[in-house]
């Protein structure tokens, strides 16, 4: 058995990863998200945003479709923004409602420092959004934090002083011994990993880029490597690289916090307000602002 500090086999990895799920709509297939979550503890969902917006944004339902989120919305004006907005919440809410057993509009989306959503009294349920292009994805776990990133497979990265911009030392190292063709999707990659591995913890851009790595060469990450090349995170710690619809490159990472199988379904997701409450040393409403 390999002790707690040695990062996961790729044989573990593919264990803790479902295979990514496409929701083509508000019919989902939920289901399916469901028994990921239960088999696998997490989730990752995928979608093209136009099955997810409505075609009229003007709709009376959207108010009690998107709770708070609606005055978020109210205030955007470009219209783009508008739209990727509306189709993200919409897709999140119906897709953490499969998992917890609610109803999509009766489920609140709040945000902590930084703009991280969270699920109001389901706070064990760690989920993450991304977006880029007309892609929407959603990482969902009940076992710690889950960051994804998303974005599209060949993007210009190589030559706008990308690498030491966002590279250690050692990355780039690494990155001059791969072949010149290769090199821009090596980067890619390395973004979407070193942005999911950010959201999962909860710092976003705020963590500089050059103070974490990951292998260029590697199939897979197994863990997060310091400046020098050297392991920085243990078994707890998993990372996935997947590409979607054929042309977005997608990375989860998830944190493991040995939360392990409550045995109570998603009951025991909730967090009930008073002890919410209590834990803030606040009153739960505090979420709602």
């Amino acid at each position: 058995m390999a002790s707690s500090l040695e990062p996961m086999t790729e044989l573990e990895t593919r264990r803790v990863f479902a295979h990514p799920i496409q929701a083509r709509g508000p019919d989902g297939p939920w289901d399916a998200v469901g028994e990921a979550v239960s088999r696998h503890g997490s989730a990752l969902v995928h979608a093209r945003m136009d099955d997810w917006l409505p075609k009229d944004l003007a709709d009376p339902a959207l108010p009690d479709q998107l709770g708070p989120d609606y005055l978020r919305f109210r205030r955007m004006r470009h219209p783009t923004v508008r739209a990727r907005f509306v189709a993200s919440r919409l897709m999140l809410k119906h897709t953490a409602g499969a998992v917890v057993g609610e109803p999509a509009h009766s489920l609140e989306l709040s945000y902590k420092l930084g703009g991280r959503p969270y699920l109001r009294g389901f706070e064990q349920l760690d989920i993450s959004l991304s977006h880029t292009a007309d892609l929407l994805v959603v990482g969902l776990t009940r076992r710690g934090w889950i960051g994804v990133d998303a974005e599209l497979s060949d993007r210009q990265m190589v030559g706008l002083g990308t690498e030491s911009q966002m590279c250690t030392r050692h990355e780039q190292e690494e990155l001059e011994r791969i072949a010149e063709e290769h090199r821009n999707s090596a980067l890619v990659r390395l973004w979407t990993l070193k942005e999911a591995y950010s959201k999962a913890i909860g710092q976003g851009m705020r963590f500089r880029f050059t103070e974490f790595g990951f292998g260029p060469q590697d199939r897979q990450a197994r863990e997060v490597r310091l400046p020098d090349g050297s392991p920085g995170t243990g078994k707890e710690w998993a990372f996935h690289t997947c590409v979607l619809q054929q042309r977005y490159t997608v990375s989860i990472a998830l944190y493991d916090a040995g939360f392990g199988e409550t045995g109570d379904g998603v009951h025991a997701l909730r967090v009930e307000d008073e002890l919410l409450a209590e834990l803030i040393g606040g009153t739960a409403e505090r979420f709602a602002e």
